[in-house]
């Protein structure tokens, strides 16, 4: 393991400790697209991430996969255009990525937690 990865791996499990005191549930502070991702040392905390990555990151995943779910189990056996699934998943992938974005910082503000640049983690 790199040195890279160690420094980010003692970052997190500070940063997750930090996030555990403030009140937060694991499932707000840590769900399982993001500990996904953290095996692969690709993301950080929700509540530490910016606006604009939260909304792009959950909003992808929820827009691919429920206009997936959908075309299987609905809309492919009803004849709806591929076009226009692929217009309403992208919107309600924008729907539910601006919403979580706008819930994550705004329980990162109300609970005084910094963005992951600011964070500090002990040494």
């Amino acid at each position: 393991m790199s040195q890279e990865r160690k420094r980010f791996d003692t970052r997190l499990r500070q940063a997750l400790a930090l996030l555990e005191t403030k009140g937060l549930g694991r499932s707000n502070y840590a769900p399982p697209l993001f500990r996904l991702l953290w095996k692969f040392g690709a993301t950080v905390p929700p509540q530490m991430a910016s606006f604009a990555f939260n909304g792009l990151l959950m909003g992808g995943f929820f827009g691919v996969f429920w206009g997936l779910l959908m075309w299987l189990l609905l809309w492919g056996g009803q004849g709806l255009p591929l076009a226009i699934g692929a217009m309403v998943a992208a919107f309600a992938g924008a729907l539910f990525g601006l919403s979580m974005a706008w819930y994550m910082r705004h329980s990162a503000r109300k609970r005084a937690i910094p963005k992951w640049r600011d964070f500090i983690p002990e040494t």
